[in-house]
Formats: structure tokens, sequence, C-alpha cells
């Protein structure tokens, strides 16, 4: 009898967590792929820049085989915008100390175990005492090994090193020219999470109203997966952000890319809140108390408005016009009946959370925010 209440019970959290299982690994391959293309002119760029590298130094100085000058391209441009300038800076110096001291050693001792150990405590060593930072130290030591092991050659001391210099010149250029996509990036995250919010908002007042609790249970979940969204955008944000900073041809865009890295934090806040009214959603759902209609209705005209706000972000305007329409739920909110239901009021505390949070994401700031709600009578 207990082993078959241990199967039934198997069976049916099999039968609970197969979908959901299911839908996070949609929404990993989605997440994966927006990244993917997130970074693809990153990657072009990379690889556009090994090559011309590889051109120069065979090109211009004759080199038949200049291995470094594509690394030290690659390495220098890294997999973001962020600090490019002086990642390129670094790992270019970094390169050429571990080539220089590789060559040298191995042109005065030979190659060999012990060989390694030292032209590697050497280069570190003296990235060290140079006051270099901890990328020039590793690339010294990485780089003085990469000579000494599979490229001993002494007579091409002068060649490696010139050639870790034209890759990290031509790194330097490719850094300078970013595109209009990076910069666009942190809007496009802000916008897709506001989407999101919106959709979320009318998936949970109808699954309560209409006492779905499945429907409750999967708009929860999509709620709690979406904390990497979240790092997206601060992810785009930060890189904006260093991109006005380092590229000379996008400085005019820095007021813009501010405006943007502002919106991280109450579009967290708003999103925090909007789990726990989703979460109470479910409990509505469960208890089999419907939500009333007063309070569904409340919940979808904040979701139009927030809608307002992702089409005004989208077009690449702050969302100052959907301020009205907050302003208006929030109003609104003191004029449904109460309710002696918990999650019910639960559910109409967090509506007025979530206006204040995003009455600041439409340029408020926060004392503005608050002192525009009206309060509760």
């Amino acid at each position: 009898m207990a082993a078959r209440r241990g199967t039934d019970l198997l069976r049916e959290l099999s039968g609970e967590l197969g979908p959901r299982a299911l839908e996070r690994g949609r929404t990993s391959v989605r997440s994966r792929l927006r990244r993917l293309h997130a970074r693809s002119w990153h990657i072009g760029q990379c690889a556009v820049a090994a090559a011309v590298a590889w051109l120069l130094a065979r090109g211009l100085l004759g080199h038949p085989a200049p291995f470094f000058a594509p690394v030290a391209a690659i390495v220098s441009l890294g997999t973001s915008y962020g600090q490019r300038l002086r990642r390129v800076a670094e790992v270019t110096a970094g390169v050429a100390l571990g080539v220089g001291i590789g060559d040298l050693f191995v042109r005065w001792v030979g190659t060999g175990w012990w060989q390694i150990a030292v032209v590697v405590s050497l280069a570190m060593s003296a990235a060290v005492l140079l006051d270099a930072g901890a990328l020039i130290v590793t690339q010294a030591g990485v780089q003085s090994v990469v000579v000494t092991t599979l490229l001993p050659n002494p007579q091409a001391g002068l060649g490696r090193w010139l050639d870790a210099v034209v890759g990290g010149l031509v790194a330097l250029v490719a850094a300078t020219a970013v595109p209009q996509a990076p910069l666009r990036r942190p809007r496009q995250e802000a916008a897709r999470i506001v989407e999101l919010l919106a959709d979320l908002l009318r998936e949970a007042a109808r699954s309560a109203q209409d006492g779905d609790e499945d429907r409750a249970v999967a708009t929860l979940t999509r709620a709690r997966d979406e904390d990497a969204s979240l790092n997206d955008l601060r992810a785009a944000a930060a890189e904006g952000l260093h991109i006005v900073q380092s590229s000379p041809f996008r400085r005019r865009t820095d007021v813009e890319v501010r405006r943007m890295a502002d919106l991280v934090v109450p579009l967290d806040r708003a999103l925090t809140n909007a789990r726990v009214l989703v979460r109470r959603s479910v409990q509505l759902a469960r208890s089999g108390v419907p939500l009333p209609a007063e309070y569904a209705a409340l919940v979808e005209q904040l979701a139009d408005a927030v809608e307002t706000m992702a089409r005004e972000l989208r077009m690449g305007r702050m969302a100052v016009a959907a301020r009205p329409e907050l302003l208006a739920v929030a109003r609104a909110s003191v004029l449904v009946p109460r309710s002696s239901v918990l999650s019910v009021e639960v559910i109409l505390a967090q509506v007025r959370s979530v206006v204040v949070d995003l009455l600041q994401t439409a340029g408020l700031d926060a004392d503005e925010a608050l002192a525009a709600i009206p309060p509760m009578p």
C-alpha cells in the first residue's frame, strides 16, 4: 500500500513538474539565443580583427606565420564592450612582455620543463614590478609559455613581438568602431522586460478571476525565471556606459544610455512586486475564491499602462507618455471596494507598489512617485 502511494505521488509530481521543466528549458534556449544575437556583431568584429591583424603582419612585416597578431587582437577585444580601450592596452602590454621575455629566455637557455617554470616566474614578476594589472600579469605568463613551448625559435624574437603589437593596434582601432546596436540594447532589454511585466499582470488577473490554478502557477514560474532578463539588462546598461566612455564617436549618446541604466533599479523592484502579486493570484486560484471584478479590471488597467511604456521604450523614448495612465491607475486604486480576503488586499497593495516603481521609470524620482499616489481611505 505504501509503495503504491509512493508511486502515485511520483507520478503526480512528474506530471506537474514535466510541463514546468519543459517551459524552463524553452526559456533557457530563448535566453541563450537572445544573448547570441546580442553578441553576433562582437563575434564578427573579433573575427575580422583577427584576419586583418594576420594580413597586416604577414603583408607589411613579411612574417610567414604571425601567430601572435590575431591572438592579441582577439584577446584584446574580449567578449564584451566594457573597458575595451583599457583592456586593449593591458593585453597588448602583457602579450608583448611575455613574448619578449620568453624569446630572450629561449635564446639563452633553450626550452624544457624547468625553463617553463622559470620563464613564467620571470614574466609575471616583471609585470608585477611594472605595477601592471591582473590582466597584464596573466597574459605575460601565458604568452611566455607559448613562446617557450610551441614556438621556441630564438631567431624570431623581434618578429613575434611585432606581431603582438600589430594585433594590439588592430584591436585598438576596432575598439573605437562601435556600432549603434549595443547602445540600443539597454532600451530593447528594458522594453522586453516591461512587455513581460504587462503579460504577467494580465495572466495573473485572469487566472485569479477564473480560478485557473495551472495557469497561475505557470505565470509564477515565468515571473521567477526572469532574473536572467534583469541580469541581461544590467549587463547591457553597463556595456553601454563603457562604450560611451571609451569610444570618441559615441559620446553624444551618453545622456540616453545613462537614462536607460537608471531604469534597472525601479524595473527590478517592479518585477519583484509583480511576483508577489502573481504569487497571491496562485493562492486565490487554489482557495477557490475568485478575484473581484473591480480588482481584475484594475490590474488590467495597469497592464495597459505598462504596454504604453513598452511602446515608448521601443520607439527610443523615455516612458513619460505612460505617466498619465499610471496616475489614473493610482487614483482608481482608492475607489475599488475593500475586501476581507488577505490575498485580494495584497494584490491591491502590490498594484500600488508597481505603480510607484514604474512612475520612476517614467521620469519621476522616488519622492515624487510616492507623493503621486493618493492615500487609501
